[in-house]
């Protein structure tokens, strides 16, 4: 879903962070990377000329989503944040700081069988928790009637997706978005009432 005229209720934002400064496909979900920080004032400058007054702004606590709400916050002292841990990446367990294509496709393939409900990574966060906790965030927004801004994660937007489509818990890996969520990019989302 897109935004379409303001008119048609409020709007939610999902802003995903700047690269991180990590090797190219490295499995890095909860760990607290830090962004490239030109790319991460770029994408301030270019969301704080979108964002109407009054939008609530809330963060991830990790700093690559913090230092971003603080960019934007210094173009926009009108757009105050606070952090949300609900709006964290999923933890991928013991496969975190692990490049993908080193973790054994057997343990992959094992978490997608059982998408919901297996832990990745013997130990990291489960689909249906991720789906939980974002699903708590997503009810507070719906329930402020307000303008709002997320400052996340791939996952956690993801999750907002299938929300917004009223998908509480996808049935299988299958049903997870596929959506493309350039790093520094906003979508925008007005779910029907």
């Amino acid at each position: 879903m897109s935004a379409s005229s303001p008119a048609a209720g409020p709007t939610l934002w999902l802003l995903r962070h700047a690269p991180v400064l990590a090797a190219p496909g490295l499995c890095y979900g909860r760990t607290d990377l830090p962004a490239d920080p030109a790319a991460t004032h770029r994408a301030a400058e270019s969301l704080a000329l979108q964002l109407p007054r009054g939008t609530v702004v809330r963060t991830s606590p990790l700093q690559r989503c913090e230092l971003l709400a603080l960019d934007l916050q210094a173009l926009r002292p009108d757009l105050a944040f606070k952090t949300d841990a609900r709006l964290a990446e999923m933890d991928f367990g013991a496969w975190e700081g692990q490049p993908w294509g080193h973790i054994p496709r057997a343990a992959f393939d094992a978490w997608l069988a059982d998408f919901a409900d297996a832990p990745p990574g013997e130990g990291g966060e489960t689909v249906r928790a991720l789906m939980a906790r974002v699903g708590a965030a997503w009810d507070d927004w719906r329930a402020s009637g307000a303008d709002a801004l997320w400052v996340t994660h791939a996952g956690v937007m993801r999750a907002a997706l299938l929300l917004a489509r009223g998908v509480r818990l996808p049935a299988s890996a299958a049903d997870w978005p596929a959506d493309d969520l350039p790093f520094g990019e906003v979508l925008a989302l007005q779910p029907t009432p």
